[in-house]
């Protein structure tokens, strides 16, 4: 891969470990001020479903950063176009079911990686 695609892909996968954070370990604290709009009495009501989903933005910077450390040129570009079209589809259904800022934070870094990929 090319430095602006493992860059991108490292970009991804840090959002990523970012998200996990929040929704696993800071999700009472921190998620009221992320997610304004939700009334702060349902963070402590959602605390293990947020740590779930937690638990699957973990998946997928894991398989961003296990693409990046992959030695084999086009298994370490096919892993990293898997992952990132994950991230892009879990981004998009974000963007259109939840709030379109996860378009912006979440699936357009990683439609990015994609594009940077099959060029």
């Amino acid at each position: 891969m090319s430095v602006v695609s493992l860059s991108l892909v490292a970009i991804v996968a840090l959002i990523h470990f970012y998200i996990v954070w929040l929704e696993m370990f800071a999700w009472e604290r921190r998620g009221p001020k992320v997610f304004r709009t939700l009334p702060a009495e349902l963070f402590s009501q959602t605390k293990q479903l947020a740590a779930n989903q937690g638990l699957y933005n973990g998946f997928l910077a894991f398989g961003l950063v296990w693409s990046i450390i992959i030695s084999n040129p086009v298994w370490q570009s096919h892993v990293a176009l898997f992952f990132l079209v994950c991230v892009s589809l879990a981004g998009i259904y974000g963007a259109a079911t939840v709030s379109r800022r996860i378009f912006y934070v979440q699936a357009l870094p990683a439609l990015a990686g994609i594009a940077s990929l099959l060029i």
